[in-house]
């Protein structure tokens, strides 16, 4: 059994400490929500009064926070200070690639062992333990890392040295985010031209435009059960979310002369969306954008 300090109890952030509960592990949970220790206190953590009480006894630390910035104060103000010799770090937050080298810079430079894993599947895969992890590590520190996510996880894949598992992320849901606008914009016109949803779901499904934004997480109701469409949009993946990870992968086009013109345009059209409402609801919720249909 480890001792894991879990920092950051979000909607995402809950269900992964949960999982290493039920791994077997003892799981000290930090958020500044009294309501989020509550819950972590019900999955069967130990909820701690501060980030220095959570990871001073533990020998891995697990972070899931909302930006870089916090990131870099966590890590450098109360991580770092209190962690004892030898602890292991894993930031699973999404932020940005400058970020995540500087922080595994200051991580190594005081003698940790650190790795960057931000994770796709949304929040029933951090329920279910089922996120992929996209690792940006040392080469030979990679097997006690995939040990360490292994109870969150259905796939665990070094995408390169530190920063690459934010870089593999960004990129990810630039792609995830481009792909449900289009699969957003085929519903709307089929059903424009008379062609019944069902019917263009299950045709496009066995089609070239198959894509797991249609057969896996479809945005029109009814078709895919455990999509968040079925539940109004709610309980998924926040268009506020993807905002955020559409802006860092902007940012980084920008710095590194890459050209993402579809990426650009999904920006402002979740920018848009955002403004009218429609950031505390799921991404795919944007259909109803593109339908006339806001409520």
């Amino acid at each position: 059994m480890s001792q894991i300090a879990f920092i950051g109890l979000g909607n995402m952030g809950s269900g992964m400490a949960a999982c290493q509960v039920r791994a077997g592990h003892s799981v000290h949970a930090f958020d500044l929500s009294a309501a989020a220790l509550e819950k972590a206190k019900q999955a069967g953590c130990e909820p701690a009064r501060s980030v220095a009480d959570a990871v001073r006894e533990c020998d891995l630390v697990i972070t899931m926070l909302p930006a870089g910035p916090q990131v870099r104060e966590v890590y450098a103000n109360e991580i770092i200070p209190n962690a004892r010799a030898g602890t292991l770090m894993i930031d699973c937050s999404t932020i940005d690639v400058e970020s995540a080298r500087a922080v595994a810079a200051l991580v190594t430079q005081h003698g940790f062992e650190f790795a960057d894993a931000p994770v796709s599947g949304g929040v029933a895969g951090a329920e279910a333990g089922s996120l992929a992890f996209m690792v940006g590590c040392e080469v030979g520190q990679f097997s006690q890392i995939e040990s360490a996510l292994e109870p969150m996880a259905r796939a665990i894949i070094r995408a390169g040295d530190h920063g690459a598992g934010q870089a593999a992320k960004i990129c990810n849901n630039m792609l995830l985010g481009i792909s449900m606008i289009g699969t957003c914009e085929a519903f709307a016109l089929a059903e424009k031209l008379g062609l019944a949803p069902d019917r263009f779901f299950e045709i496009a499904s066995k089609s070239s435009g198959q894509c797991w934004s249609l057969t896996s997480y479809a945005p029109w109701p009814g078709l895919v059960e455990s999509a968040p469409a079925n539940r109004n949009y709610e309980g998924g993946f926040a268009t506020a979310m993807m905002l955020k990870d559409l802006k860092l992968a902007q940012d980084a086009a920008a710095k590194s002369g890459a050209t993402t013109p579809l990426g650009a345009q999904a920006e402002a059209m979740y920018a848009l969306f955002d403004r009218l409402c429609g950031g505390g609801r799921d991404f795919s919720s944007i259909l109803q954008l593109l339908r006339g249909q806001l409520s």
